[in-house]
């Protein structure tokens, strides 16, 4: 079953979706599943992950969201700081209005930047926690994706677009966000939540470097899980069928 809502809190419209196996009452756990950069709630990959947990496990919600200035949402200027007020909304409503006992997470590449600063800020409110093609060292990322001219107006204090489907607005104050809370995810010790944490990360990525999440799995001592001749959407069907499982396993009810 799917539904389809708005969180309307704090002046913000989060557009959101459910994933449900038949009664919605019967949820008691919930999964935040998070998007990348530029993608959108409505994904063929969170769609095929909600089927099969909910087809495996009872009680299992998967909800999604569009990020700020992705998919459906209103806002045209990307804020990192947005991004974590949506992600608390989120949370919020999971465990206020779903009731939800336990939170998992599942994100991918930008989408699990967001989740590794709200626990840096907040502390973890998951009991598991799946990073796909996660986004370390984003401000590296971002900014080699970013022109030559368009590099000259961020300079100049001027916004620029970044994006593929639906462009959004990025600042100098934007990417100067990215570099500190890089350096705060950097300097933050994951060590205590290792064991909640599982990483998978394609050997081909040519968006987010493996050397980097090898970096930081290794310094935190997260187990990191290479798929061979995997690129960064994991757009073979079979490979993305193999990421899936193993997040569907490291979330089985029993391991938590």
């Amino acid at each position: 079953m799917e539904k389809l809502f708005d969180i309307n809190e704090l002046g913000y419209s989060v557009r959101c979706k459910l994933f449900y196996d038949k009664d919605i009452h019967a949820i008691d756990k919930v999964v935040i599943a998070t998007h990348g950069f530029g993608g959108f709630k409505d994904n063929k990959s969170v769609e095929k992950f909600a089927e099969r947990i909910d087809t495996k496990y009872k009680g299992f919600g998967v909800i999604t969201f569009d990020w700020p200035c992705h998919g459906q949402d209103a806002r045209k200027k990307l804020l990192i700081s947005e991004c974590q007020t949506y992600l608390k909304l989120v949370i919020d409503y999971a465990l206020k209005h779903l009731k939800a006992k336990a939170l998992y997470n599942y994100s991918v590449s930008f989408g699990g930047f967001n989740p590794l600063k709200y626990i840096a800020d907040n502390g973890n409110p998951f009991e598991r926690i799946a990073l796909r093609s996660t986004s370390v060292k984003l401000y590296d990322i971002m900014s080699s994706t970013i022109s030559e001219d368009d590099h000259k107006k961020l300079s100049r204090g001027k916004e620029v677009l970044a994006g593929r489907d639906r462009k959004m607005k990025i600042s100098k104050e934007f990417l100067d966000s990215l570099k500190t809370i890089d350096e705060e995810i950097a300097g933050f010790d994951y060590i205590d939540y290792a064991e909640s944490i599982l990483m998978i990360h394609g050997t081909l990525d040519d968006s987010v470097p493996i050397e980097n999440a090898k970096e930081f799995s290794d310094k935190n001592i997260i187990e990191l899980v290479e798929v061979e001749k995997a690129d960064h959407r994991f757009s073979d069907p079979k490979r993305m069928d193999f990421a899936i499982q193993k997040i569907i396993d490291f979330f089985a009810p029993q391991n938590s």
